[in-house]
């Protein structure tokens, strides 16, 4: 009778420890892009002057997710100022970049970023290639080290397991980040 007991209580225990073990699996976590837009909206409005030559003014960043390339889209408004001049040019311009996480800051980063598209009203082509230009180094300046999303310690604990993410997938209303167990 201890027998069956004891193998009773082995194959119970066996079962609960099984039935742990898969809630400790991958699990998804949605970042709906409100929140994604509402973190972007406290890095703005961005100034900067470049060179000593040109006074950048960047504000209005609309956030947009890519889901087939799995990149993220800014576009933003600007004006651009030449120091030199008593006129300033009004634009609009868009900038893309790819999605990684940082472990070291818990954050999802805009890595490799790019100027799409950028275009300032009443300016001539050629001299809008030149702002294209600038526009880089303020795509570089405003997104390489800018968290996008910050994971709070909480969320990358859970039931007494941390979890790191292990991939982000970009949705037409958000991020869907994978959580994998740290082994």
């Amino acid at each position: 009778m201890k027998t069956r007991t004891f193998a009773f209580l082995s194959i119970c225990v066996a079962m609960l420890l099984s039935a742990c073990a898969s809630l400790m699996g991958p699990r998804e976590v949605d970042l709906p892009l409100y929140r994604l837009q509402e973190a972007l909206n406290q890095k703005f409005p961005f100034n900067n002057r470049y060179l000593d030559l040109l006074d950048i003014h960047v504000t209005n960043p609309q956030l947009s997710l890519l889901p087939g390339t799995n990149r993220l889209s800014i576009a933003l408004d600007a004006d651009a100022a030449p120091a030199f001049l008593d006129q300033s040019w009004k634009g609009r311009f868009a900038l893309s970049g790819s999605l990684r996480y940082d472990p070291a800051r818990n954050a999802i980063m805009l890595a490799d970023p790019r100027v799409d598209n950028l275009a300032f009203d009443g300016v001539d082509p050629g001299r809008n290639r030149q702002l294209a230009k600038v526009g880089s180094l303020i795509a570089e300046q405003l997104l390489r080290d800018t968290p996008l999303y910050t994971f709070r310690p909480e969320d990358l604990h859970y039931g007494g397991t941390n979890f790191t993410p292990t991939q982000i997938v970009a949705k037409a209303t958000g991020l869907v980040v994978t959580f994998e167990p740290v082994k």
